[in-house]
C-alpha cells in the first residue's frame, strides 16, 4: 500500500454542492464534493467510499482503470479522513440503488482525489448506532455532532428559530438585546454571580430571565419586543434541566391575555406546519388552573389520553375507612383513578404503586378490582354497598376495571395521582406517542401561603397582575385571588408561560408587601422597576418559551442535551472543556476573593 500523503490542499477547488444534495438530475455533470470519509469498502479492486457532510452521504467510486493515482490514494483512506473529490455523476444500476438514501440513485465516479487531513482512530464509531455512552459523546462532542442523529436536531432548531424570528418580525416585533451582567434579585432559583474586579465585594448576576428589562422596554414605548436569549439558573441538578438555557422572550403593550395567546397560537401553528407537516386546530384547548388540577392533577396536563381523576370526597365522607374520613376532616380530599380492564393487573403491580406515590408525599394507594361477584379489595369491608355503588357511578367503573384511591391534602393527592396517571399511561400503552395535544392553562392562583417561610409567595412571579374581579380579595383573602397568567402545555410538558403584568406602581408595591417584601427591601431589589412604572407605564404582558424544550419536542429528541450544541452533563459539567474549573491565585486576588479549602 502506498504511503499516506497528508500534504494535499484544497487549492482552487470549490465545492459544487453538498453531498446529500446529489440527485439524478446531475447525471453526467462534473462535481466537486468535500467532507468526511464515513466508510470505505474494497470490492475486488474497485473502492467505494461513503462521503459525509452535514447534509447526508454520497457514494464515491474509485476505479483503478479510471484514475490510478486517486485509486491508490483511496486505498489509504480511513474513517473520518477529510477529503475533496472531483468526478462525474453517474446513475447507479437498478440492483445497486439504495432506497434508504436520498442520494441512493447516483454515485460520483472519481477523477481526482485530494486528502486534506487525516484523522486518528475515533474513540467511538461515528454512526447513529454507536454504543458510546453519553459522557464519552459529550467529551468528544465535535465527533458526536458528525452523526446524523446528532446533527438533525440542531438543524431543526436553526429552522425553528428562523421561522420564529421571521414570524414575529412580520407582526411588528423588534429584537432587542438586554444585559447579561445585571443585578441579583433572587425571588426564584439561585443566581449565578459574577464578582466585580473594580468594586470588590460587589457582584453582577447572570439573568434568570430578562423579565424586568422587557417590562421597562414597554415603559420606553417599544410596544412589541422579542429576544432569543441565554438565561442562567443555579438550580439543583436534574436530568431535564441545564444551568444555561435559551429562552424566547416577548412582551407586548396594550394587550389582554387573548391577544398574547393569539400571537403564540399563530407561531406554534406555523412551526408545526413547516417542521412537522401538521395542521394544528385553533384555537387551542383551554382549561382553568382549578379544572386542570381537578381533572388531571397537574397544571401542565397531558391531554392525549383519558384516565382522569375522580373525586370521591362527598361519597366517602361518612364511610368506615378512617384513612378516608380522617383526610376529609383535616380539609383534604379523597380522589382516584379508574383503570379500564385493570383487573388483569397482578397484586404486585398494584402494591408497587405505593412506593411510587411515596416520592410525592402520599402514604399509599388503596385499590379495588370490580368483579361480577363484587369488590375484590382490602378496603371493601369498610365501605357499604351504597358507597361502593356511588364510587362505581362517579368513576364509571365496569366489571374488569380497577379503581385506585388516594386520601390526603389536595396538593399531595394531585401530585401523587397526577404523576401516577402519567406513569400508568406510559406503562399501559395508553398514550398515542405520535399525537400532539396543546392546551392553555389560565386563571392560576396569584399567590400561595408558604408555611415554612410564613409568607405568601408568587405562583409565577411578583409582577403578575391579578384578575380585575379578584382585586378586592387582596385585602381579605389573597390566597383566593386569581391572576392573569397563562401557560401553554404540550403533551404534558410546559413549553411557555406568561402573564399580563402589573403596570401601576401602587398595586406593585401592594403585591410585594403581601409577599413579605417591605418598602426598603422593595426599593433595594426593585427600585429601578418601581420608578419606571411611576412614569406612565402602559398595560402590558408577555410570555417566554424554552427554546431547548420546544426543539426537543418538535425534533423527537429524548433529552434537552440532544438539541444543544455543547450541553452540560447531568452534573452541570462541560465534558468537553472540563468546566467549571479552578482559576489562578492571581485572578482571585484581582477580584478580592479568597477560596476556602475543603474540610479535612
Amino acid at each position: 500500500m502506498a504511503e499516506r500523503v497528508f500534504s494535499d490542499q484544497l487549492g482552487d477547488w470549490k465545492r459544487s454542492i453538498y453531498c446529500g444534495d446529489a440527485r439524478a438530475t446531475a447525471v453526467d455533470q462534473e462535481l466537486t464534493l468535500v467532507g468526511w470519509v464515513h466508510s470505505r469498502r474494497d470490492h475486488g479492486g474497485v473502492i467505494f467510499v461513503d462521503l459525509r457532510d452535514r447534509s447526508g452521504i454520497c457514494q464515491i467510486v474509485f476505479n483503478p482503470e479510471g484514475d490510478a493515482e486517486s485509486h491508490d490514494k483511496a486505498k489509504q483512506l480511513r474513517s473520518e479522513d477529510v477529503i475533496a473529490v472531483r468526478g462525474i455523476v453517474a446513475k447507479r444500476s437498478a440492483e445497486t440503488i439504495n432506497p434508504d438514501l436520498p442520494t441512493g440513485e447516483v454515485e460520483l465516479k472519481s477523477r481526482s482525489l485530494r486528502l486534506l487531513n487525516a484523522s486518528q482512530v475515533p474513540p467511538f464509531i461515528i454512526d447513529d448506532d454507536t454504543d458510546a455512552n453519553e459522557n464519552t459523546r459529550l467529551k468528544y462532542r465535535y465527533l458526536d455532532l458528525r452523526r446524523p442523529q446528532s446533527m438533525k436536531p440542531l438543524l431543526l432548531r436553526y429552522r425553528m428559530t428562523k421561522l420564529i424570528r421571521d414570524y414575529l418580525d412580520g407582526l411588528g416585533f423588534i429584537d432587542v438585546e438586554t444585559p447579561v451582567l445585571t443585578k441579583s434579585t433572587p425571588e426564584g432559583a439561585r443566581d449565578y454571580l459574577v464578582p466585580s474586579r473594580i468594586y470588590h465585594g460587589k457582584f453582577y448576576a447572570l439573568p434568570q430571565s430578562p423579565q424586568l428589562f422587557k417590562q421597562i422596554l414597554m415603559v420606553g414605548g417599544l410596544d412589541r419586543y422579542f429576544q432569543i436569549v441565554k438565561c442562567f439558573r443555579d438550580e439543583d441538578l436534574r436530568a431535564d434541566r441545564q444551568p444555561e438555557f435559551t429562552q424566547l422572550d416577548m412582551e407586548l403593550s396594550f394587550v389582554q391575555p387573548e391577544d398574547v395567546m393569539a400571537v403564540v397560537e399563530g407561531m406554534i401553528a406555523l412551526l408545526f406546519k413547516e417542521l412537522k407537516g401538521i395542521e394544528l386546530q385553533r384555537p387551542f384547548a383551554r382549561l382553568t388552573y382549578e379544572e386542570a388540577m381537578n381533572r388531571f392533577g397537574s397544571d401542565k396536563p397531558d391531554m392525549r389520553f383519558g384516565l382522569e381523576l375522580c373525586d370521591f370526597s362527598a361519597a366517602l365522607g361518612n364511610c368506615q375507612a378512617k384513612v378516608f374520613t380522617g383526610a376529609i376532616q383535616k380539609g383534604g380530599v379523597v380522589k382516584g383513578l379508574r383503570i379500564p380492564n385493570g383487573a388483569t393487573m397482578s397484586r404486585k403491580d398494584l402494591d408497587d404503586m405505593t412506593p411510587f406515590v411515596a416520592t410525592y408525599g402520599a402514604k399509599g394507594v388503596a385499590w379495588t378490582k370490580i368483579t361480577a361477584e363484587g369488590w375484590q379489595s382490602p378496603i371493601a369491608k369498610f365501605l357499604s354497598a351504597a358507597e361502593q355503588k356511588e364510587v362505581e357511578k362517579i368513576s364509571q367503573a365496569q366489571v374488569g376495571d380497577v379503581v385506585l384511591f388516594s386520601a390526603d391534602s389536595a396538593k399531595i393527592v394531585h401530585d401523587s395521582l397526577g404523576n401516577l396517571r402519567l406513569h400508568l399511561g406510559e406503562k399501559l400503552g395508553l398514550i398515542p406517542e405520535k399525537d400532539y395535544a396543546l392546551v392553555w392553562v389560565v386563571d392560576f392562583p396569584l399567590m400561595e401561603f408558604d408555611p415554612e417561610e410564613k409568607r405568601y409567595v408568587a405562583l409565577h412571579h411578583p409582577f403578575t397582575s391579578p384578575l380585575d374581579e379578584d382585586l378586592h380579595l387582596l385585602d381579605s383573602d389573597p390566597a383566593k385571588a386569581r391572576s392573569k397568567a397563562y401557560d401553554l402545555a404540550m403533551n404534558g410538558t410546559e413549553v411557555g408561560g406568561g402573564s399580563i403584568r402589573i403596570h401601576q406602581v401602587e398595586l406593585q408595591r401592594k403585591i410585594l408587601g403581601l409577599m413579605g417584601i417591605d418598602a426598603q427591601e422593595a426599593q433595594d431589589k426593585f427600585g429601578f422597576l418601581l420608578e419606571a412604572l411611576s412614569f406612565g407605564a402602559p398595560p402590558h404582558g408577555g410570555i417566554a418559551f424554552g427554546i431547548d424544550r420546544l426543539a426537543m419536542l418538535l425534533s423527537g429528541a429524548k433529552s434537552l442535551r440532544d438539541v444543544i450544541a455543547f450541553p452540560k452533563s447531568q452534573r452541570a459539567v462541560c465534558m468537553l472543556t472540563d468546566a467549571p474549573s479552578e482559576v489562578s491565585p492571581r485572578q482571585l486576588r484581582e477580584l478580592g476573593i479568597r477560596v476556602s479549602g475543603p474540610d479535612k
